[in-house]
């Protein structure tokens, strides 16, 4: 798993777009404006994603490459560190449930506009 595999994997996401906001370090991809995944691009490969808050303390618990959220709410983001404990199954796996998150808490104008793309 490489920056480039998990850039393309969320670009392919319907209204996703992607940015470097904090600095160029970290790529944050968004969906209609919301992110819902940050990957850090300097050292160690590691990503940010959204989770409900109980999924995120039992993901803590189940794994030790999943860690509260660096920089963010540690309530409701997780960093996942990639590397070869994680499955690729599971990467993308966490990856569609953050995007769907974020999504579902989309007003429903943005819902409707991300309908039309």
């Amino acid at each position: 798993m490489n920056v480039e595999e998990l850039r393309l994997y969320c670009l392919q996401k319907k209204g996703s777009t992607e940015s470097f906001p904090f600095d160029d370090e970290t790529l944050v991809i968004k969906v209609m404006g919301k992110m819902f995944i940050l990957i850090n691009l300097t050292g160690d490969l590691s990503i940010n994603v959204k989770c409900e808050p109980e999924k995120a303390i039992a993901l803590r618990e189940e794994y030790s490459f999943v860690k509260p959220g660096y920089h963010m709410d540690k309530k409701h983001w997780n960093t996942i560190e990639i590397d070869g404990r994680v499955s690729k199954s599971l990467i993308f796996s966490l990856i569609d449930d953050s995007y769907d998150l974020v999504v579902s808490k989309l007003t429903k104008t943005e819902k409707n506009k991300l309908t039309q793309l």
